[in-house]
């Protein structure tokens, strides 16, 4: 595996047709097999409402602002259904921290979801496991037991951005810190659930910082082998506080370089995704060549990032194309990545 100072020295090499046939190298010994998969889900948003004010998000909304909402079950479950009838496997749920939503709350959302549905649940990133504990006077261990048996089959990897408590500080201060986050995701994995790591990287952060953040999850991965993927992407500064002060947006030579490093950096982890939804149908086409397997979601509905300024969208037919036009074999997966169509 690479060290932290190798690791920082790649990030800076000018060669990135080298890095990138070292990353597809170990794309190439971790899946022979030349599969590039997908996953038909639907990210739902059930609340904006949120305490935490990051600077790069352009998504929340203060408590009792006119444009702040909680979606009604009714309303949840008409989405469930619509992704189901559409082919969707998976349900993505993410959200504000909002203070007055208790456990039960969560509970009675998950349950109500399984009564109704068969469909796998990746739902609440770290900073809300971390929020629901602490509003319901819990430690995360029995918050994550009783969400587990509400219902909740995994968990997301959001909230991390850079795992550097420096970056933190600076771009969400009010945000669980890199210790935090990592706890989330220990006891997770102690109790059996399996959870993806994301990074959100051009936020102004050091490619020290940004290695700093790979070694956070590797060590990890090392402990628990609870992770199944990796996903990173370039911040979105339309829109954001913070796309005031980060003048120069991470290029797509730089998302390249990061996505590569991250393969070689990440051995332990099975999958690396290429990211369309921030970095467009193109380049994540390319990112399959840079040690990418993965390109996510069809995404039938997205709302965090686009209200950052992305507005990529795809199809499942477009998607199997590039997947095809880049030399590999497209396969639907669910949410563990298990694949289950053979075409």
């Amino acid at each position: 595996m690479l060290s932290h100072k190798e690791a920082v020295e790649l990030l800076k090499d000018p060669d990135l047709i080298g890095i990138g046939m070292a990353a597809d190298a170990v794309r190439r010994r971790l899946h022979p097999e030349g599969v590039v998969t997908y996953i038909i889900d639907r990210n739902i948003n059930y609340t904006n409402f949120c305490s935490e004010y990051c600077t790069f998000c352009a998504f929340y909304r203060p408590l009792g602002h006119p444009e702040g909402y909680i979606l009604p079950k009714e309303v949840i479950f008409h989405k469930i259904q619509e992704t189901i009838e559409l082919g969707g496997t998976g349900i993505l749920m993410q959200g504000g921290l909002h203070p007055d939503l208790k456990i039960d709350w969560y509970e009675d959302l998950l349950r109500s979801i399984k009564q109704r549905f068969k469909i796998h649940l990746h739902c609440f990133s770290s900073p809300e496991i971390l929020n629901i504990a602490e509003v319901s006077g819990l430690s995360i261990r029995d918050t994550i037991a009783r969400l587990r048996d509400a219902g909740l089959d995994s968990i997301p990897g959001g909230g991390a951005e850079i795992l550097d408590d420096e970056v933190r500080h600076r771009i969400s201060r009010l945000k669980c810190n890199t210790e935090e986050w990592a706890a989330v995701h220990r006891e997770a994995h102690k109790l059996g659930m399996k959870t993806t790591a994301t990074m959100m990287f051009g936020c102004g952060e050091t490619l020290e910082q940004r290695v700093n953040h790979l070694e956070v999850v590797r060590r990890i991965q090392e402990e628990t082998g609870g992770f199944t993927a990796f996903i990173p992407w370039t911040f979105q500064k339309e829109n954001t506080s913070l796309g005031r002060f980060v003048k120069e947006e991470a290029t797509a030579v730089e998302y390249l370089k990061t996505l590569a490093v991250s393969r070689l950096y990440l051995e332990n982890i099975p999958n690396v995704q290429a990211s369309w939804v921030t970095q467009g149908l193109k380049l994540c086409q390319i990112g399959l060549r840079f040690g990418a397997n993965d390109v996510g979601s069809v995404m039938i509905e997205e709302n965090v990032v686009a209200a950052a300024g992305a507005h990529n969208c795809s199809t499942e037919e477009e998607l199997r194309r590039i997947i095809r036009d880049a030399g590999f074999i497209p396969k639907q997966r669910d949410t563990l990545y298990r694949t289950f169509f053979l075409n």
